[in-house]
C-alpha cells in the first residue's frame, strides 16, 4: 500500500551574496556608471534567444513537493515591488561530458538529453529573499519557486531563454520512500545566515529515483 508523503520543515536561510553563493548569485542595486564586475550578474545565455518577461504566479503556498533545474541557461528572478519571497535550491547537479565515469552510474538522462543526479531531500534548502534584489541561479541549480503567502498573487520578472519551459525543464517529483521517512525528522538544516522566517516552509519528502521531464 503507498505510504502518505512526509512533511520536512526547512528554516528559511536570508539570502545574501555569501549564503547563496552554491546556487547563484544575489544582485543588489549598483551606482549608476559602474563597471561590469563580479558582483553583477554572470549569465549565460549562449545556448538560445533570451527571453525577458513579467511573470505573474498566483496562489503560491508555503512548501512544494516538486523541484526543476535548467541545464541549457541561467535563471535571473526578482519580485516587482521588492516584496518578500521565498525559492527552495539544491546544488546543481549536471553530469558535463569531462566528468569522470563513476558519478554517471546515478546518473539520470533527461528527455533532452542531458545527465543529472537528483537531489536528496536532505540537500535542499530554502532562501528568504527581501528587498531591492534579484536571484540569478547558476546553469543547473535545483529550484522550487516563487514561493509567497497562500491566498495572494506577486509579479516577477524572469530572464530565462524562449523555450526554456518547453524542452529545458526537468522536474524531480515527489515520491516517498521509507529511508526519508525514517530519517525525516533530522531533515532540518541548521540556520548559519540570517533570522529564520516566523514560519518553516514545508517540503513534502520525494524518492529522487522517480523523475520526469
Amino acid at each position: 500500500m503507498a505510504k502518505s508523503p512526509v512533511e520536512v520543515k526547512l528554516i528559511p536561510i536570508e539570502a545574501t551574496p555569501e549564503t547563496f553563493a552554491d546556487y547563484g548569485q544575489i544582485i543588489e542595486a549598483s551606482r549608476d556608471g559602474a563597471s561590469f564586475g563580479p558582483d553583477d550578474a554572470q549569465l549565460d545565455l549562449s545556448r538560445g534567444t533570451p527571453r525577458f518577461y513579467i511573470l505573474r504566479l498566483e496562489g503560491r503556498s508555503l512548501g512544494f513537493s516538486n523541484i526543476t533545474h535548467h541545464a541549457n541557461v541561467t535563471q535571473c528572478l526578482g519580485s516587482i515591488g521588492a516584496h518578500v519571497w521565498y525559492l527552495g535550491v539544491a546544488k546543481p547537479s549536471l553530469i558535463e561530458d569531462d566528468d569522470d565515469n563513476g558519478r554517471r552510474v546515478d546518473a539520470v538522462e533527461s528527455k533532452s538529453g542531458h545527465l543529472y543526479i537528483p537531489p536528496a531531500v536532505e540537500e535542499i534548502r530554502v532562501f528568504r529573499i527581501s528587498g531591492p534584489k534579484f536571484v540569478k541561479l547558476n546553469r543547473g541549480t535545483w529550484h522550487a519557486g516563487p514561493l509567497f503567502r497562500d491566498g495572494s498573487s506577486m509579479d516577477f520578472y524572469n530572464l530565462e531563454l524562449t523555450n526554456t519551459n518547453e524542452v529545458d525543464h526537468s522536474i524531480t517529483r515527489r515520491m516517498i520512500s521509507r529511508r526519508i521517512m525514517e530519517s525525516s525528522s533530522d531533515l532540518t538544516p541548521k540556520m548559519t545566515h540570517g533570522p529564520p522566517s516566523s514560519n518553516p516552509i514545508s517540503v513534502l519528502g520525494y524518492d529522487p529515483r522517480y523523475t520526469a521531464d
